[in-house]
């Protein structure tokens, strides 16, 4: 079987990948909200599926474990436009075989679902600078926080309206 439950809150580009897929013979869930893939998985076994990382209402990272649960043999991809080192690092750990920046083909989704593609992406082997590693020790805190801002800045020790400007500007280069 090829069960697919794909969730993105993103309605064309939900509409989007599962026509795409339907066309190429799976059998597609589409979700727009955590809790509708949430009710999906509770209801029934998926091979595969393709979570957008941020969500209106959280990120798929939430719900990475009890998708594994439910389908202890699902291949996750989770796919995002705001790919950081800490939250690719954290998905893969948590059972995603692939993670992959939007825009992505749906050539390379269907790759990455069936263990086709390369390996997932890494940081580049290059040093990089501190302010991307601050960057990228708040992202893992913010992470490890559940998206709490207010968890998050206690664990980094700092005011919840400093680690909002932090966030709130992009994140350093290299």
């Amino acid at each position: 079987m090829k069960n697919l439950l794909i969730l993105d809150d993103d309605k064309p580009w939900l509409t989007r990948l599962s026509t795409v897929f339907e066309k190429r013979g799976y059998t597609v869930t589409p979700c727009s909200s955590l809790q509708e893939a949430i009710d999906a998985l509770s209801k029934g076994v998926f091979d595969y599926a393709v979570f957008d990382l941020r969500l209106e209402n959280g990120t798929s990272l939430q719900i990475i474990d009890y998708a594994r649960k439910t389908s202890p043999h699902i291949k996750l991809v989770i796919l995002t436009g705001y790919g950081n080192f800490a939250t690719a690092v954290a998905a893969i750990k948590q059972g995603a075989v692939n993670y992959l920046a939007k825009p992505a083909d749906i050539d390379e989704i269907e790759a990455a679902l069936l263990g086709q593609a390369p390996n997932p992406v890494m940081p580049q082997e290059n040093l990089l600078s501190a302010n991307r590693v601050k960057w990228e020790y708040i992202q893992r805190v913010l992470t490890a926080s559940n998206q709490n801002i207010s968890e998050a800045a206690r664990r980094l020790k700092m005011h919840r309206r400093t680690l909002q400007r932090i966030l709130a500007k992009h994140a350093p280069r290299g």
